[in-house]
């Protein structure tokens, strides 16, 4: 079966060659990383110590993961911690959010990548971030002793019934999997219904990750830097887009002028997007600036309207926010994105009604009066704008986000608790293994 899937990988690979080359050369997607992705030239690990790795596809894991590696940390902190990342963009924001640790990407699911990870690695666990069911991974860590966990464990209607077609492959699959740690019992059961011999429900631990605190040091380090005083209210549209950058700007255009304090701060979800957006700002006409350039004005010489073009600022950014909205959730299909940092913040925060990504949470929200849904760009405006007249609207509405987060956390606690019992090796246990 596992040579098998290679054959299906590379037939794959070959339908979209076509796509993954245009990507390559037009947007540089899929460059970085080919010893490390093809060949699993990870790095090399030396000495004996037991070792954890930790994997993330994307930024939101690789966030996801800041919890649950510091509470790892504080129980072993002689204990080795490597990380991998499936994108660019989350293994950019890995090493820089865990410079102390190894950073690197994360192999392709083929047999003999595979394999030359773990033989390099020799890792005692390996822990999954939400839903990564790579059945080469998995085997190849059953095969080198590695227990697997997969915590904040989700697995949406479509995947459930997608996988579901391939019950018993994925089933014997899930068989090497020693612990889910879903986000609620709804995945729990999708989990158990597939076959995993071990489901717990710990909650999500995107609530424990979320910075509460307007004072931390990264989010008045940007608004200085930013040049954003007190008395401005700053609107925020976040991980967005297309064509969401358009619609935050028409809300802005809209009411600058009876709301002289407002300011407008652009976050668009992807990289290769920010010059798209840039040439938009330029023909707006608007005073505008670009993040990556704050550090050469001065403060005086502030815009009303910020482009944040850098990668793994968000969480910061939204602490300088009164007003929110959470993108990719608005006249596109991609699903939503966080809205838990900004409810964090207590920011008064909407979003559109394509959230299936983050279904569960938003009907805590919605269901708590916690959050706000937008169907329309004028929609978007009627909002924002009944946030900037009516200061008890706006505060209220960001308490109950922020007391509902709150009500929320513990999840990382349970996670470990569960790791330590299942998976985590003993103290002081060493490893055999050798390196390739």
């Amino acid at each position: 079966m596992p040579y098998l899937l290679n054959v299906v990988y590379l037939g794959l690979i070959a339908i979209l060659s076509p796509w993954l080359l245009f990507n390559s050369l037009r947007k540089g997607k899929y460059r970085a990383g080919v010893a490390e992705k093809w060949f699993g030239r990870v790095p090399i690990r030396s000495g004996e110590r037991p070792c954890i790795w930790l994997h993330a596809v994307s930024v939101g894991e690789v966030n996801l993961l800041a919890p649950l590696l510091q509470r790892l940390q504080a129980a072993h902190p002689d204990w080795e911690y490597v990380i991998s990342a499936t994108s660019a963009t989350g293994y950019a924001l890995a090493k820089q959010k865990y410079a102390a640790h190894e950073v690197f990407y994360a192999p392709l699911d083929f047999t003999w990548a595979v394999k030359n990870a773990f033989r390099r690695l020799r890792p005692d666990v390996l822990i999954l971030a939400e839903l990564e069911l790579w059945p080469n991974l998995l085997w190849a860590a059953q095969r080198h002793g590695a227990k697997v966990a997969i915590f904040n464990g989700r697995l949406s209607e479509n995947s459930f019934r997608g996988y579901r077609r391939l019950r018993p492959l994925v089933r014997r699959v899930l068989q090497n999997v020693d612990l889910v740690a879903a986000q609620n019992e709804t995945y729990a059961e999708r989990f158990r219904q597939l076959g995993a011999p071990r489901v717990e429900v710990t909650g999500s631990l995107k609530f424990d990750g979320a910075e509460a605190s307007r004072e931390n040091p990264r989010t008045h380090k940007l608004a200085a830097l930013a040049g954003i005083p007190s008395r401005d209210l700053v609107f925020l549209a976040g991980s967005t887009q297309a064509p969401e950058e358009e619609l935050a700007l028409a809300s802005y255009l809209a009411l600058r002028e009876a709301f002289p304090k407002l300011r407008l701060i652009l976050v668009p979800r992807h990289p290769e997007r920010f010059h798209e957006v840039a040439e938009l700002l330029k023909r707006s006409g608007v005073n505008w600036e670009k993040r990556s350039r704050l550090e050469n004005r001065k403060p005086s010489d502030a815009a009303r309207v910020l482009l944040v073009d850098v990668v793994g600022e968000l969480g910061a950014w939204w602490g300088t926010a009164h007003i929110g909205f959470v993108g990719g959730s608005l006249l596109n299909p991609r699903g939503g994105q966080n809205m838990i940092e900004p409810a964090a913040y207590g920011v008064a925060t909407c979003f559109g009604p394509s959230t299936r990504n983050f279904r569960d949470v938003v009907q805590l929200f919605t269901a708590n009066n916690a959050a706000i849904v937008v169907h329309s760009g004028e929609e978007l405006t009627r909002f924002v704008r009944q946030a900037l007249q009516d200061r008890s609207f706006r505060e209220q509405l960001g308490a109950r986000a922020q007391e509902l987060v709150r009500s929320q956390q513990g999840a990382t606690e349970r996670t470990l608790a569960l790791l330590e019992e299942y998976c985590l090796p003993a103290k002081n246990q060493k490893t055999g293994r050798q390196a390739a």
